[in-house]
């Protein structure tokens, strides 16, 4: 077992160190991150074997869900009364939000299916701000190098243009929702948006609302969609598969009614996968910051009907997840308290990287001295330092002015952040990959849609904070716009299961026949089957 730095010993470094020097690590970034990046681990990749993605690279725990067989069948649509409606929208977070207002501004008729309610999401956790070149020094060409280069040169450059090109725009229409955004000090009367870097960022290019700039965008989105009379919002009814025509275009999909305990069918001339991403897998063992429906099910949903996924082999893991103490591991310190000047130390008083370098360099440092035992440990909980006291030295209002959530956590954690700097690890956080869309949020099904994290190849292998918000509005926004003028005038045609029957027959064939179902729709420890609890026999979420 590697040693750790006692709690106390790494406190009394740190509180009597004048200047904490830099630790030279002697890794290049590539080095360090195929040494110490979980995505490089010895069990962090297997090889599908049916499907669209057959030979591909992908995380075992998600190969396992992708390789699964259906929920439901045939028979489970059997005196079922469809509902119709143009545009279907699966996922009522910030994406599906975003997709739903475009639809019905285009002038479909939308529903919206969400697993819990409309909100509840991660775009609600998301602290940090939304990205946009809005500044005088500032370019979309900028922003663009910076997003290619913090995930590798491996993102679609399409995508990573019409994610930038969008940005000032959506900016405009959040404002216009009634999203309020921080305005620096000093500026003209009217006052000017307050930007902020980010890592990997080359200048000051992140908007926020303090720290919660997420919940501030999904309250305004969320009452701004319960207020459109051409969205039809249901909640807590996750969707367990979806339907194909004839033709092999995806036609609707199947509904699960938590509350009345029975499937429901829902036919639409367009479908968009807002579903969000796979945290709750908790890859590699880590905690996540990820909500509590993020269960990877929009990717085995669009598995199933064919779509073809990238990248399923790269997650990012935020450097800073609480890790002390253990009730709340994984709960996350926005990026903007490194953004504002905090510091990460090691139980030896040093720092050891560049607090603004890309996440995915920040985490791999962060698991090296863990790893070499400069880590710090607190009652069983493992770690580096955010030196909070550090910065309130330097700041000592910016807890109430900018970074009001991290008071409100170090609070939670009876921490007081003048004296005491936090314990962070990293926590899985964002899942880099997933279904391939075009620049209309269209994947290779036709009629199927997929925005927000569902979708992949808009940040590599590595995504910028910020980034997040800002790819959610624009491919929502994208998605409901085409996916209403695909719907518009178009007859519905006959929708059922054929393509989940030929996915079982690939999984005979491959030797896959005793594997399990999927989408998994709750963690675990959720203690959920769907089967026990449409007989009353389960507990419902």
């Amino acid at each position: 077992m590697v040693d750790t730095i006692p709690f106390e010993t790494a406190l009394a470094r740190l509180q009597s160190a004048a200047v904490l020097p830099m630790r030279d690590g002697g890794l290049a970034t590539e080095q360090l991150l195929a040494a110490f990046h979980p995505d490089h681990g010895p069990d962090a990749k297997a090889i599908l074997r049916v499907g669209a993605n057959r030979g591909a690279a992908c995380h075992p725990a998600l190969a396992r869900l992708l390789e699964s067989r259906s929920l439901i069948d045939d028979v489970d649509l059997a005196a079922t009364l469809p509902l119709r409606t143009d545009v279907l929208v699966i996922g009522g977070g910030g994406a599906g939000a975003a997709a739903a207002l475009a639809a019905a501004a285009a002038g479909a008729e939308v529903v919206v299916a969400n697993k819990l309610r409309i909100g509840d999401s991660n775009t609600v956790m998301a602290e940090g701000g939304i990205q946009a070149a809005v500044g005088e020094d500032d370019s979309l060409q900028r922003h663009f190098d910076d997003t290619v280069k913090g995930g590798h040169f491996v993102a679609d450059r399409d995508l990573v243009a019409q994610l930038v090109g969008d940005g000032p725009e959506i900016i405009r229409w959040l404002i216009t929702l009634g999203v309020s955004f921080d305005l620096a000090e000093g500026g003209p009367v009217g006052g000017r948006l307050m930007r902020k870097r980010a890592g990997g960022t080359t200048v000051p290019r992140v908007l926020s609302h303090r720290d919660f700039t997420g919940l501030e965008i999904m309250r305004t989105l969320r009452e701004t969609v319960e207020l459109d009379r051409n969205i039809m919002v249901m909640n807590r009814f996750p969707a367990v598969e979806l339907l194909s025509d004839e033709r092999g275009n995806c036609a609707g999909a199947v509904l699960y009614d938590l509350e009345h305990r029975r499937f429901r069918v829902v036919r639409a001339g367009a479908v968009i996968l807002a579903t969000g991403g796979a945290g709750r897998l908790h890859l590699a063992g880590f905690a996540t910051s990820n909500h509590y429906g993020a269960t990877a099910d929009g990717l085995a949903l669009a598995y199933r009907i064919g779509a073809t996924l990238r990248d399923l082999d790269s997650f990012q893991y935020h450097p800073t997840g609480i890790a002390y103490p253990s009730l709340f591991a994984g709960g996350l310190v926005s990026e903007a308290a490194r953004s504002a000047g905090a510091q990460l130390v090691n139980g030896l008083g040093e720092r050891f990287i560049d607090e603004l370098a890309p996440r995915d360099v920040v985490t791999a440092a962060i698991l090296r001295e863990c790893a070499q035992g400069r880590g710090i440990e607190r009652q069983g909980a493992k770690g580096v330092f955010l030196d909070i006291p550090g910065l309130l030295r330097q700041k000592p209002d910016i807890l109430e002015k900018q970074l009001v959530s991290l008071a409100h956590l170090a609070h939670r954690c009876h921490i007081d952040p003048k004296m005491e700097p936090l314990l962070i690890y990293p926590t899985l956080h964002y899942q880099n990959g997933g279904v391939v869309i075009d620049k209309s949020s269209e994947t290779e099904v036709p009629g199927l849609y997929a925005a927000g994290e569902v979708a992949g190849g808009i940040h590599g292998r590595n995504r910028l904070m910020g980034n997040a918000l800002l790819d959610i509005l624009v491919f929502g926004r994208r998605a409901g716009a085409a996916a209403a003028a695909r719907a518009k005038g178009r007859e519905q045609s006959r929708a059922g299961l054929a393509h989940v029957h030929q996915f079982q027959r690939e999984l005979t064939e491959a030797g896959l026949s005793d594997v399990q179902a999927s989408p998994l729709l709750y963690p675990p420890y959720g203690n959920f089957e769907l089967r026990r609890h449409m007989a009353g026999d389960g507990k419902g979420r």
